[in-house]
């Protein structure tokens, strides 16, 4: 790979041709070299290409006399889960999340179960920049172990959660990483489940390991079938959550994080709760009716969680549906979202549809800007002050993502795209007609710097 090899959630790219066993290899080594683990976990998901490359990154981490514990396919959290509760010096997870099946990656965490933070990630991306790798003496090899310990999540989630309503849950695995792990919870917790997809299958051949309106049309159709109560369904890796209610609706994810987080804001007073900037401002309506605050972080749960450990926060969650529970760990966690979403309708006495009802729907439009690659650090270093002045009425400004405007009946985020020749607007207002006034005037700005 060439360029920034850390983005928004780990290493990833095509597998056999961006993320090769020799990538994974250096990775481990890497971490070997640079943190001197004793003892890293190591997980991945279904894909076709992981095994590959979790052998070969156990073997970067035993060349560089770490010790791998590999934990087989596991979900991402609980991979995340299983470093600090072993306690692992760090832990390495074989996954693309929620990506076409043709791409992989790899996600590596702290002791703390929290994905490398950026100064980590450049100390590894020096180390294999420059090949300084450390080589342990023949006689100091690391070992490795097979280890089966999805119980300890699962008890883990069992104590957290406590539910006397016996749900029917259609839950959609999506040949994906919770396959086996995520019905056995539910079913401890008491519901009845009916599992769709239960086959693990790196190809993914029933659907889009990402969970959204389109891919989960099936399972809709299952729950208004089967009177089911609620239908969950999780991506590649089991750290998204997406759900059908009732009715067979798909549950929106602003409208579900935003009704959610108000809930977690009423049980806990003063509560702060973390979202990323592109999450609709229904959250902000939502939560401080219950005087809880919102901190927004960039985009991506790396950042989020970051957010939630500096703040102290209760809760945090994107609207993708990867919504992270610091009292268990700081990974985001699709089926601990579930089970805790379960026990808000019970304890809100609700189902799902009208649960989600309460939240106010905002019109989002968004536009993309050509920019030269070239370009983009200039214009976007320029907007800034430029975006304010177009908007003199701006309640309040952020650049922690680009740049982020709020403003009276709406907000603006100008951002610069990391993969493609573009600047990309993201703007939601009250009405339609208010959202396509903000976005004519950002665009009309945005055109007007790319030309200078």
């Amino acid at each position: 790979m060439n360029g920034k090899l850390f983005g928004s959630s780990g290493v990833r790219g095509l597998a056999n041709v961006e993320v090769t066993p020799s990538l994974a290899a250096e990775i481990g080594a890497a971490v070997a070299t640079c943190f001197k683990p004793l003892k890293v976990v190591v997980g991945r998901d279904t894909r076709t290409s992981s095994i590959m490359l979790e052998e070969a990154a156990v073997a970067g981490l035993l060349s560089g006399g770490a010790d791998a514990w590999q934990l087989g396919i596991v979900p991402t959290p609980v991979l995340a889960f299983l470093t600090k509760r072993l306690k692992a010096d760090a832990g390495i997870m074989i996954t693309a999340s929620h990506n076409p099946p043709q791409y992989n990656g790899l996600k590596v965490f702290n002791a703390d179960g929290m994905a490398y933070a950026m100064k980590s990630q450049d100390k590894v991306e020096e180390t294999i920049g420059k090949k300084q790798f450390k080589r342990a003496d023949w006689a100091d090899v690391g070992e490795s172990q097979r280890a089966d310990e999805n119980r300890l999540y699962a008890e883990a989630v069992c104590r957290k959660v406590k539910l006397s309503r016996k749900w029917h849950v259609v839950v959609d695995l999506g040949c994906g990483a919770t396959c086996s792990l995520a019905p056995q919870v539910l079913k401890s917790l008491g519901c009845q489940v009916t599992s769709l997809n239960a086959q693990a299958d790196g190809y993914f051949p029933a659907r889009s390991p990402e969970p959204n309106m389109e891919s989960l049309k099936p399972l809709a159709k299952v729950v208004k079938c089967l009177g089911a109560d609620i239908g969950v369904a999780y991506d590649g890796d089991g750290d998204r959550a997406a759900f059908i209610d009732e009715k067979g609706n798909f549950a929106d994810f602003d409208q579900t994080l935003a009704a959610y987080a108000a809930h977690v804001a009423e049980q806990n007073a003063g509560a702060v709760i973390v979202t990323n900037v592109e999450a609709s401002m229904s959250i902000e309506k939502m939560v401080e009716q219950h005087h809880g605050k919102v901190v927004r972080a960039r985009v991506g749960d790396v950042y989020v969680s970051e957010e939630i450990k500096k703040r102290r926060a209760v809760f945090g969650g994107e609207p993708c549906g990867a919504w992270i529970h610091p009292q268990l760990h700081y990974c985001p966690d699709g089926i601990l979202t579930s089970a805790l979403l379960l026990k808000t309708l019970e304890d809100e006495g609700t189902m799902l549809s009208e649960f989600v009802v309460q939240v106010p729907v905002y019109p989002i439009v968004r536009k993309n800007v050509a920019c030269g690659n070239t370009q983009k650090h200039r214009v976007m270093k320029q907007l800034g002050d430029r975006l304010r002045s177009a908007f003199p009425e701006h309640k309040e400004t952020s650049d922690v993502d680009g740049v982020r405007l709020t403003l009276e009946e709406g907000w603006i985020l100008v951002r610069a795209s990391g993969t493609e020749p573009l600047i990309r607007l993201t703007v939601e207002g009250e009405s339609l007609r208010t959202a396509n006034n903000i976005m004519e005037k950002g665009t009309s700005l945005v055109k007007k710097l790319v030309k200078e």
